[in-house]
């Protein structure tokens, strides 16, 4: 089935996944997660509404519970879960893809993420095995819940003073709608697409895409905002652009979150993780306030479990997600953009721009990701890897989600995308020179020995 991938449950609605689909997901949650109630949110995507019918009649028949918040982001889910001891949710949601996907973002308690392998692999079997799904004796109920306030609440204690600030936002017609107005009230503020519309009919709710990020750098520099800030589909991610219209690398801004963490709160020697595509700048910026940086697998499925076993404070990757110990070992974007807002507000009134403070922070070239749609990802993994090594030996090497390999005055990582077919190059150097030689040589061996096309 191809919707069942290594975080989540997505794809494009009635191609990959049906409402029968949905239907046996539902069935099939609360003995997986050994439940009587469930948690259920959906996003605005106009393919929700049907999803969330067969899915709640999936719970019920099944016996359990479900509590429902109706439309909902998925951070307010996550909260949701934790704050009122959930042992399983469901977000209906397909996060930042084109409006005719759709899926399910399913966590067990205290929001940990249920991956392919702790369980939606065994929903995936059991659906294709046929298993029964015969009515409980005692079928669920459904109870409307809303958690706006309390999660609105929980996000107001973070709040700073905005009061010298003037931003723009991007709310991508997605799920921030339902609380950024709320929480920027009274604030110096201008808003694009600002309305729930699954559709996405102004750009799609991928801030990765740098044409989707255009309207707010023109917004930025029309209004002379000192940042913008733009959410995705369902506001677990969120990325920002500085005074000049310039897009800010999201790894970047978790080592400026120790502005906040460290600076403002006090916090002494802080464990932050970080994950396999990070500069080298995040970690070399961190060692001023005695950070302790650990390194791991791209993805909330990974990146949330991580965040807990080290008992992190935060954390944050490449894709615009920040993990926060506050925030339940969880992402949320809306999180993230109030301490982002109140790092910016505090620099500016020290007379210093997030321009200013971002350049002090990269310290290197950076190709950003480069994909290739290929066949064969393991062998070409392991041909760059082995090229590399044969020229000259590593300073560091990491072996988890494709390799990393770290030299005297540059580094590269290559691993294979879990949700799309592609191999993933990225490389960051000290100089302009090395940077593009290193991509060359990469590029070489996958297209010519192995038929890899860029994309």
């Amino acid at each position: 089935m191809g919707a069942f991938h290594a975080y989540d449950i997505r794809g494009i609605y009635n191609v990959d996944f049906n409402k029968e689909t949905a239907y046996k997901i539902g069935y099939f949650i609360p003995g997986l997660l050994s439940v009587d109630k469930v948690l259920v949110g959906r996003d605005c995507r106009t393919s929700s509404p049907e999803i969330h019918e067969y899915l709640v009649k999936g719970i019920t028949d099944a016996g359990a519970d479900v509590y429902d918040l109706g439309l909902s982001s998925t951070p307010m889910v996550y909260f949701g879960t934790a704050f009122y001891h959930f042992g399983a949710p469901v977000q209906i949601t397909a996060s930042h893809n084109p409006a005719e996907y759709n899926g399910m973002k399913v966590s067990r308690e205290n929001a940990l993420p249920v991956r392919y392998d702790t369980g939606l692999g065994d929903i995936e079997r059991w659906i294709q095995e046929g298993r029964p799904t015969p009515v409980a004796a005692k079928k669920g109920t459904v109870h409307p819940m809303d958690a706006h306030e309390d999660y609105r609440k929980f996000l107001m204690k973070f709040k700073g003073d905005y009061s010298n600030l003037r931003i723009a936002f991007d709310l991508s017609n997605g799920m921030a709608n339902l609380f950024a107005k709320e929480i920027f009230a009274g604030e110096d503020a201008c808003y694009l697409f600002d309305t729930l519309d699954g559709r996405f009919p102004n750009h799609e709710p991928n801030p990765l895409i740098a044409k989707n990020v255009e309207p707010l750098k023109k917004l930025v520099c029309d209004i002379k905002a000192d940042i913008g800030v733009i959410y995705d589909g369902d506001a677990d991610r969120v990325m920002f652009v500085d005074e000049k219209g310039q897009f800010v690398p999201p790894d970047l801004v978790i080592a400026m979150m120790a502005r906040y963490f460290c600076d403002e709160r006090g916090e002494k020697h802080p464990r932050v993780l970080q994950e396999i595509r990070s500069s080298k700048a995040v970690g070399e910026y961190l060692q001023a306030y005695g950070a302790e940086v650990h390194t791991w697998r791209v993805g909330r499925a990974f990146a949330a479990p991580k965040l807990r076993d080290i008992d992190g404070l935060w954390g944050g990757e490449l894709a615009g997600h920040y993990y926060f110990k506050d925030f339940f070992y969880s992402d949320s974007g809306m999180l993230a953009s109030i301490i982002v807002l109140r790092i910016v507000a505090a620099m500016k009134r020290n007379g210093r721009s997030l321009s200013e403070e971002i350049a002090g922070i990269a310290r290197y070239r950076n190709s950003g990701e480069i994909n290739f749609r290929i066949e064969d990802k393991a062998a070409a993994m392991d041909a760059v890897r082995a090229h590399f090594k044969a020229a000259e030996t590593p300073e560091a090497e990491m072996d988890f989600d494709g390799y990393r390999l770290e030299f005297n005055g540059w580094w590269f990582n290559i691993r294979p995308s879990n949700t799309e077919p592609y191999l993933r190059f990225i490389c960051e150097a000290t100089s302009e020179e090395v940077l593009r030689q290193k991509i060359a040589e990469a590029q070489q061996i996958i297209e010519k020995q192995f038929g890899g096309v860029r994309v």
